[in-house]
């Protein structure tokens, strides 16, 4: 589960940056973790989003809303009719650089 969190942690980083941008965006990147590597691909709608990649044989798809603050996304996940359950996924304070 710690690399989904760091996928997670990219992608929301992603969407939070240009979802207030467009009214529609295409998302594009790559998973890189226990699963192996992948292209993702999703998108942003208004507060919807997004994301699908294939993993181990499995279709991952994450759907989502983005908060009115734009600091948190909510919603579920499927792992390839294996597994599902929920996520949400917020925006952390940036750090300072030394």
């Amino acid at each position: 589960m710690r690399s989904m969190k760091k996928v997670l942690t990219v992608l929301t980083l992603m969407v939070l940056a240009t979802a207030p941008l467009f009214a529609a965006t295409n998302l594009t990147g790559t998973y890189s973790g226990a699963l192996g590597e992948a292209p993702i691909k999703g998108t942003v709608k208004g507060n919807d989003v997004t994301i699908d990649f294939d993993a181990s044989g499995a279709a991952v798809h994450y759907a989502g809303k983005i908060s009115a603050d734009g600091n948190k996304i909510e919603g579920t996940v499927d792992y390839g009719g294996q597994a599902s359950g929920t996520f949400t996924a917020t925006r952390s304070e940036a750090k300072d650089k030394k």
